[in-house]
């Protein structure tokens, strides 16, 4: 017996967008309802998973390489599919959201690779989720460009050869999208909204424009999560007709439990698969998050203090390196995050410095390119890059044999040498006040003291709140010892609220969502029962 017609998806509590009928088509509906059809319940079972994983760390305070997948790791044999042209080399990515200022700047850049964000750099507003695939239906068919009302400055796009490709980044799988809901009012998950809209609409216009439908896949906790993206993709191209293997994705290793199955990851989209990326702030808030009964061994200090150069941090860039270049996958570098000041050439010059260094020692490790978030980033970093790969479109051929990472190295949080400070908690506070008030209008990435903020950063800002409180850390402030409370927590944030209004006026403050996100950030902060996800219950205060 044939499979039933998919139910014909409803849009629920969402103002008409212009133009959402290009992108809602009956046609493109139908392709999202038939992909919620076949992969939502497995996607509920693996988030099922998720938490009897999280229990099974609580009960034992350890991870370990899996010892059902040894065989996948043992093989040296398999590899993942050749690269295509258009993303052989990626030395430079530039990372944003989909609006349309942004689509043409990120285009134009001079980046090789714009990671078109529908996940943390974007808040999920309907007009955000919708438009920003009109944004890109536009850019591919040269029909965009942007005015900005405040300055008269007009943005249009470069010639095609001097454009960056495109690697869109849907949302999560624990995220669904309450505007989009089947015939039981159950939502479409984000991931199959995001991915189903731009696969429809662009994986043909793609091929025929030499390039293809690439992805970066986030929040990725298992290699059967990766399975389940493989699954999706092979039924999607024998759905529009095109070949197997034309889709691409590069998953991020942005979970501490992803880390111990890279390979595994791998081998799972091993025709689709392009490589892998190490982030730095998710990373940090799934250690807090599978850690946060593990007792004082697994506090992290100041989210600043952990650079790429702690040694559990290296540990899992040196294993991510070593993995994709065995298996013939590209190695994707962290994010530079620092946005150059119009008004202090000292602070830039300072900060330049360090983004060379960091992006001096990603390309000297092997990493075949490296994320920036703003575009005057990109001469830095594709100049470290260009010092170590000349010509050559990335490194594949360094397979770092020399690279031996035991299990407990990449829990070793430990093994830092440095601690909680006042200054740090006053941060996470004062970061995460400030990007909250921002989600909650519809603006995912935030610059907050000369650096882009998105999503990430305000999970490990209330994540290291949570943990310094349950862990009762004590930090030296004024020449006594403070320790970390609730009470502390709640006077440092009413102090940056009342800063906040000095600091912006009456009239700003009370335009904004200033108190809805200082309540917010303290609720997942102080929770006795830690939300998995900021986004989840933020959502839910979204409008739009």
């Amino acid at each position: 017996m044939s499979a039933p017609a998919p139910s014909p998806l409803a849009i629920v509590d969402a103002e008409p967008l212009p133009r959402q009928e290009e992108v809602l088509t009956d046609a493109a509906l139908a392709f999202v309802a038939e992909l919620h059809r076949r992969f939502t319940p497995r996607r509920d079972e693996l988030l099922a998973r998720r938490g009897e994983r999280r229990a099974e760390i609580a009960r034992t305070s350890t991870l370990d390489f899996l010892p059902e997948t040894a065989a996948v790791r043992a093989d040296d044999s398999w590899r993942v599919a050749p690269s295509p042209e258009a993303l052989n080399d990626r030395r430079v990515e530039i990372t944003g959201p989909t609006d349309r200022k942004m689509t043409i700047n990120a285009l134009n850049s001079g980046a090789k690779v714009w990671l078109a964000d529908f996940e943390d750099a974007s808040a999920p507003t309907w007009e955000n989720v919708i438009l920003g695939q009109v944004n890109l239906i536009d850019a591919y068919t040269r029909s965009i460009d942007f005015t900005d009302e405040r300055t008269g400055k007009s943005y249009a796009l470069k010639a095609p050869e001097e454009l960056a490709t495109v690697v869109t980044r849907p949302r999560g799988w624990h995220l669904d999208e309450r505007h989009l809901v089947d015939a039981d009012g159950t939502p479409v998950p984000g991931a199959l909204v995001d991915f189903g809209l731009y696969f429809f609409h662009n994986a043909q216009r793609l091929i025929d424009l030499g390039k293809g439908p690439y992805f970066y896949l986030p929040k990725t906790e298992s290699y059967l999560e990766a399975r389940l993206w493989n699954e999706v993709f092979v039924f999607a191209q024998d759905h529009v007709g095109i070949p197997q293997g034309t889709v691409r994705a590069t998953v991020l290793i942005e979970t501490i439990t992803a880390a111990y199955e890279m390979e595994e990851i791998l081998y799972e989209l091993r025709d689709h698969a392009s490589g892998l990326n190490a982030g730095r702030w998710d990373y940090l808030f799934s250690i807090v998050k599978n850690f946060r009964d593990g007792g004082r061994k697994f506090v992290l200090p100041d989210r600043n203090a952990v650079t790429m150069t702690a040694p559990f941090m290296r540990a899992y860039t040196e294993l991510l390196v070593r993995t994709c270049h065995k298996r013939g996958a590209h190695a994707i570098g962290g994010m530079a995050a620092f946005i150059p000041s119009r008004r202090d050439e000292e602070v830039n010059k300072v900060a330049f410095e360090k983004v060379k260094a960091d992006k001096d020692r990603e390309a000297g490790d092997g990493f075949d390119g490296s994320w920036v978030a703003h575009p005057d980033l990109v001469p830095i970093a594709m100049a470290s890059f260009d010092a170590v790969l000349g010509d050559r479109p990335n490194q594949k051929e360094r397979l770092r044999e020399e690279v031996d990472v035991k299990a407990a190295d990449l829990i070793a949080v430990d093994s830092l040498d440095a601690s909680p400070t006042y200054d740090g908690l006053v941060n996470a506070v004062q970061v995460g006040i400030r990007y909250i008030e921002a989600w909650l209008r519809g603006l995912g990435a935030v610059a907050i003291f000369n650096l882009m903020e998105d999503a990430a950063t305000a999970e490990i800002s209330r994540s290291q709140i949570w943990q310094w409180i349950n862990a009762g850390v004590e930090f030296e402030h004024a020449g006594e010892s403070v320790k970390a409370t609730p009470e502390l927590a709640r006077e440092i944030a009413a102090r940056e609220l009342a800063d906040i209004r000095a600091e912006i006026g009456e009239e700003a403050f009370a335009a904004g969502r200033w108190q809805q996100a200082h309540d917010l950030l303290l609720t997942v902060a102080l929770d006795e029962d830690y939300a998995d996800f900021l986004t989840l219950p933020a959502y839910e205060q979204l409008t739009g």
